[in-house]
């Protein structure tokens, strides 16, 4: 079986986030059940000749055009890519397109429709109601076809669901399916020896809050005077301003940022956190907290987070109902038995709820599900 994956955009910065690192867990997951893979994406930010592989898994990327100003990843394309979008589907059994309201993901679900391959849609909590004028124009000539058609459509929870049967105007198709992001299981770390270090890992961004987590420090240095405060992530224009309230509130010695992290490099900084902070709002499933769990690193989120649930009822980490919870949170996770018992919750619920083993054998069988009768592909990707 021949599987391609379609997402929006990778960059050395991992510029779009969660929906690449599914990608790649997913198509590392059904690779080891004999599924030959492939993601397709725009490229954008690399020095020499675009890669041929998204951290280690193969991948066809095309150079990434704007063409729309001022519409963010919606306004980018290629149109070598639009160009070859039929052809690259033709080679594949099943198409699985990570599906966002842009100009990558929706022309090549769209030609998987038009040529009668199999499609699987997965929407990250990147399609929901919307006002704006390009997200309705979309809608109109392409999402809600896609979102009918399409042989399934994968949620990670029941609001998601709820958001997608809105955008097609209270119509349930019955294509729907759960599917929550999964994980390579890891070994569990022991409590990190010297002071508290508190991470916050997603991009430096408004709705991210990384200006919450710097707020939380004056508090929790009242009780850790040695604890460090250490942001990493892509700046997308709040990282001056979390550093200038670090500043205000006589923090900044405590606080440090580490730019970008290398993929690889993701686990071994949490292998050297206490407590994960992501006080984000309205965060579908984010990838950061579930590599936490994957090592056992507690962390602490808002209750828009749509794993705040999991961690409450689990005791693998804590819901700060406003910002200025957060320190109080934080500060019960680093008492030290309490730090254990949520270290050993995250990491079982990691290996039971959010094992890759699991959702790579989920995605697995619904993909043999929907195979059209035929030959199956023996010709090299071009």
């Amino acid at each position: 079986m021949r599987a391609l994956h379609a997402v929006t955009l990778h960059t050395p910065t991992q510029a779009f986030g969660g929906p690449v690192r599914v990608a790649v867990n997913l198509t590392g997951g059904l690779a080891a059940r004999g599924v030959e893979t492939r993601i397709v994406a725009l490229g954008s930010g690399f020095d020499g000749p675009l890669p041929a592989d998204v951290d280690g898994r193969p991948a066809r990327l095309y150079p990434a055009r704007r063409v729309l100003p001022g519409a963010g990843f919606s306004g980018i394309t290629s149109p070598a890519l639009l160009a070859g979008a039929r052809r690259l589907v033709r080679e594949a059994d099943v198409v699985h397109v990570h599906l966002a309201r842009d100009l990558v993901t929706l022309p090549v679900a769209l030609a998987a429709l038009s040529a009668g391959r199999p499609l699987v849609v997965q929407t990250h909590g990147m399609v929901d109601p919307s006002d704006k004028a390009l997200a309705k124009l979309l809608d109109a000539v392409a999402v809600r076809r896609v979102l009918r058609r399409a042989d399934a459509v994968l949620h990670l929870t029941s609001y998601e669901r709820g958001a997608l049967n809105k955008v097609l105007g209270g119509e349930d198709p019955g294509n729907g399916m759960r599917l929550v992001n999964g994980v390579p299981a890891q070994d569990r770390r022991p409590r990190p020896d010297g002071p508290p270090r508190l991470l916050y890992l997603a991009r430096m961004q408004a709705r991210k809050r990384p200006a919450d987590f710097v707020a939380a420090a004056p508090e929790v240095l009242r009780h850790h005077p040695d604890a460090r405060f250490v942001l990493a992530g892509a700046d997308e224009g709040e990282l001056g301003t979390a550093l200038k309230l670090a500043e205000s509130l006589g923090v900044s010695d405590s606080v440090d940022y580490l730019g970008t992290l290398a993929p690889g490099a993701v686990l071994g900084e949490l292998r050297r956190t206490h407590v994960h902070v992501l006080p984000s709002v309205d965060e579908p499933f984010p990838m950061s907290v579930l590599e936490a769990l994957s090592v056992g690193v507690p962390s602490v989120v808002t209750p828009t987070n749509g794993l705040a649930d999991d961690l409450g009822r689990s005791g693998a980490g804590r819901v700060a109902r406003t910002p200025e919870a957060l320190a109080a949170e934080i500060l019960a996770l680093l008492d030290p038995a309490a730090h254990d018992t949520a270290s050993e919750a995250a990491w079982q619920l990691s290996r039971t709820s959010f094992s890759l083993e699991a959702v790579a054998d989920r995605l697995h069988t619904l993909y043999g599900s929907v195979l059209r009768p035929g030959p199956r592909r023996n010709t090299r990707w071009t």
